[in-house]
């Protein structure tokens, strides 16, 4: 007999305007619930998401950036009519405000985080409150999945007035609470730690993640379970096993000859991606025997916060003679990911922090094109299970050079690594999959509250 279907609350945190993998890969999961027959609401929190596919979320925002923010630092809009805090936030105002960056960096939000993560006993009483009242109509949810533990602090109320099942998805959030300022990284950690007991599940996408929080946090390590990253591989795959040789791919689509092997960069550009280190690598690389006509493509959001860190980059490069090298195409849209993507031989994409996710690396090989990565974070594990791709010492641009360059001048190996890397994905992370994990740890925790 099948199971009945789930009534699910996600709730996301929107990342002020710039496209974001765990905003993506929420929304990317809720489809994926939607399309095995449940119901499904994907709830932003702070800002509007944007993703590069259909946007499923609802088009209301609880816990508005702008009120959140007001409210930390003006004690007068703690006590605003419901009315007025509505009009702060709509979603068109709340991403404009958030475009400048402040409102979402965690070094400008220490006081914040810790007074959100109190709860009922912070600022933002009023907030909650109305996020509670919303989900509790007709006796709410199921399940209340949040896409991180940094916006938990509702959680005690919500089991207080309601019977639903929380879950909680850890993906990155030890970078944020890294980034605090003291005192508030001490008080934010406290608070996440008290908060642990009233959530039934966690959710990673790698081991490696699963036994970094379980001891960061205090986690039990029987509390998580392990749902490996997905991707919408049909759009991304132009066919399984087969990687189209170089000089058939068009020229309309911006793709050089033969003669030119390409490494694309597609992430944001900032310290934590390490776009300086591939700058550092790139100078080496072309010093190599055939590398002389290499090319360097680099697409991604840059937030003002980063900008002068990417000019320092893109001066670097040029300082060293290869600016005609060098291609900047900004942020893509999803279309445009999948030309930029069949534009290249290699991603590299060096983080210098360890990457919990790296949905990047999924795009590229569900697109037949091999990796280069960090050594460090998921990456090991996510390439032992599914190949197509090599990892170099981490923040080490002479090595990552020389593991581009084993790459570009062996075109068997970039084949054979593509092609492996592109089968894995198909039969192993599909986003369905990555749905259908869910449920079970759903109904999981709902076996056990019974």
């Amino acid at each position: 007999m099948s199971l009945p279907p789930l009534k699910i609350v996600y709730l996301t945190s929107g990342a002020g305007g710039m496209f974001c993998g765990s905003c993506m890969n929420d929304n990317a999961l809720a489809k994926a619930l939607i399309a095995l027959g449940h119901d499904v609401q994907l709830v932003p929190l702070y800002t509007p998401i944007r993703t590069d596919g259909q946007d499923v979320s609802e088009g209301k925002i609880f816990f508005g950036g702008i009120n959140m923010y007001l409210q930390q630092k003006l004690p007068f809009f703690r006590w605003l009519p419901r009315w007025m805090d509505r009009a702060l936030d709509q979603p068109w105002l709340v991403r404009w405000a958030t475009s400048f960056g402040s409102m979402t960096q965690a070094k400008d939000l220490g006081a914040l985080a810790v007074s959100v993560l109190r709860g009922r006993e912070g600022f933002q009483r009023k907030e909650i409150e109305r996020l509670v009242e919303w989900l509790a109509v007709d006796g709410g949810p199921d399940v209340i999945h949040l896409s991180n533990i940094l916006t938990a602090g509702c959680v005690p109320l919500l089991k207080e007035r309601m019977k639903a099942h929380v879950v909680v998805t850890l993906q990155g959030d030890d970078i944020f609470l890294r980034d605090l300022p003291e005192p508030y990284q001490t008080q934010a950690l406290a608070e996440v730690k008290s908060l642990v007991p009233h959530v039934a599940a966690f959710v990673v996408n790698s081991k490696y993640y699963a036994d970094f929080m379980a001891e960061y946090l205090g986690i039990p390590r029987e509390n998580f379970h392990i749902v490996p990253l997905g991707v919408e591989v049909a759009e991304f795959a132009r066919g399984v096993g087969f990687q189209p040789a170089q000089e058939e791919r068009s020229q309309e689509s911006g793709v050089r000859s033969q003669e030119e092997p390409t490494v694309g960069y597609l992430a944001r550009l900032a310290p934590e991606k390490g776009l300086h280190v591939l700058a550092d690598a790139f100078i080496l690389l072309r010093k190599m025997p055939g590398m002389e006509n290499a090319k360097l493509r680099i697409a991604g959001w840059l937030g003002s916060q980063n900008q002068q860190y990417a000019e320092e980059a893109f001066a670097k490069l040029k300082t060293a003679g290869l600016e005609s090298a060098v291609t900047y195409v900004g942020e893509v849209d999803r279309k445009g990911k999948l030309a930029f993507l069949q534009s290249i031989d290699v991603l590299a994409v060096p983080t210098t922090y360890k990457e919990p996710k790296g949905i990047f690396v999924l795009e590229a090989l569900a697109s037949g094109i091999p990796v280069v990565v960090p050594n460090h974070g998921s990456f090991p594990e996510t390439l032992a299970e599914l190949g197509g791709g090599l990892l170099h010492r981490p923040e080490n641009p002479q090595h990552l050079a020389e593991r581009l360059h084993e790459l570009l001048t062996n075109p068997d190996l970039r084949q054979q690594l593509a092609v492996a890397g592109q089968v894995s994905i198909v039969a192993k992370r599909d986003i369905r999959h990555a749905a259908e994990a869910t449920v079970e740890v759903y109904r999981g925790v709902a076996a056990v509250g019974e």
